[in-house]
């Protein structure tokens, strides 16, 4: 980072000239409009260009939300020096902008602790000092998303991330005005700003999943695509999202559960494979840790004998087992005797 003296509002003023709302996602723009005068607006600031520029396109484009603003930073210390700095830098920047600096540590960090590990620990910090939490993804990560999300099978759900305008759990929601934008093109407005930011040496490493998507996989892809491929991503992701939309609309009108908890089978009647599958995730979930811990194979057992309505009983795991009756499918916990054998109820 260039340690030259940066007089970081001017530098925001330039940066929304360069980049102005009209280039931000249009969901978030109109989540702005909607936002409480008194709303509490939290961005996550690592110190990279990306989180950089979206404080300070924040900072310049609502300049009438700048004293409820405030920049959370989170430092993962698997860095050593180079995290500290990091953590140092973010403060100067918002110390010169006036708002409120946040930091945060991982108190259980280890050398080898994986990419997901890092990410929980990150977003529970997060979780504790933000209901509207800004994040500084750019079409860029939309196609690494992608590429990592069709490694693991997502559906349309997973793929359509990730979303410009996320609800979270709580009432809680993430924000993502940057969809719209090109790395390249974040980076050459910060340089003609007259910014400087923090570079992650890690991000270089082919360590994690994202580092090797990101170095190996979009070059290669881009070049044989011959054509805005990042573009093309961002389209598809947008897509997806509104299919995934309507299957969760389709779902919310048809009710599948019932209010004992069953999965109704004659509501699901008639209904595409596809609104089955989501029904049968949304009553795994509601057991817990079943849905999470069913292999594949199960699962797929279980969507093929309910839709088939054959009466028969699947393992859940710990959770029990799922029952599957000519109506529907229930719940059964398995309890222990007092003799010490088991024996299986109903739910």
């Amino acid at each position: 980072m260039n340690r030259r003296a940066i007089n970081w509002q001017e530098c925001a003023i330039a940066l929304a000239g360069a980049l102005p709302r009209e280039r931000l996602h249009p969901a978030v723009v109109a989540w702005t409009a909607r936002s409480p005068a008194r709303a509490r607006w939290a961005v996550a600031l690592s110190g990279g260009a990306d989180s950089l520029a979206l404080l300070l396109l924040v900072w310049a484009h609502w300049p009438e939300r700048r004293r409820r603003l405030v920049a959370l930073h989170f430092n993962h210390r698997l860095r050593g020096r180079a995290a500290n700095a990091d953590e140092k830098f973010c403060g100067r920047v918002c110390t010169a902008l006036g708002v409120k600096f946040v930091r945060g540590a991982w108190a259980e960090a280890r050398p080898d602790a994986s990419e997901g590990e890092a990410r929980v620990a990150r977003l529970a910090f997060f979780a504790k000092h933000a209901r509207a939490l800004w994040l500084g993804h750019q079409q860029d990560d939309i196609a690494e998303s992608m590429f990592m999300r069709l490694a693991r099978g997502s559906g349309a759900g997973g793929l359509a991330a990730p979303r410009p305008v996320q609800p979270m759990t709580g009432g809680r929601v993430h924000l993502r005005p940057l969809l719209t934008l090109k790395k390249s093109e974040v980076t050459a407005a910060l340089r003609a700003a007259g910014a400087a930011w923090r570079e992650d040496a890690s991000n270089a490493a082919g360590s994690f999943f994202r580092n090797r998507v990101r170095h190996r996989v979009l070059p290669a892809w881009c070049a044989a695509a011959q054509r805005d491929g990042l573009a093309g991503a961002a389209r598809s992701r947008e897509l997806l999202e509104e299919d995934d939309d309507a299957l969760e609309a389709w779902l919310a009108a048809i009710r599948p559960i019932t209010p004992g908890g069953a999965l109704s089978l004659r509501r699901l009647a008639g209904k595409p494979r596809a609104v089955w599958r989501r029904a049968l995730h949304r009553w795994l979930l509601r057991l817990p840790g079943a849905g999470r811990n069913l292999s594949r194979q199960a699962v797929e057992a279980i969507l093929r004998d309910a839709m088939r309505g054959r009466v028969t009983r699947h393992s859940l795991g710990a959770a029990g087992f799922g029952v599957i009756s000519k109506t529907g499918l229930r719940h059964a916990a398995t309890v222990r005797k007092e003799s010490g054998r088991r024996r299986r109820g109903p739910n």
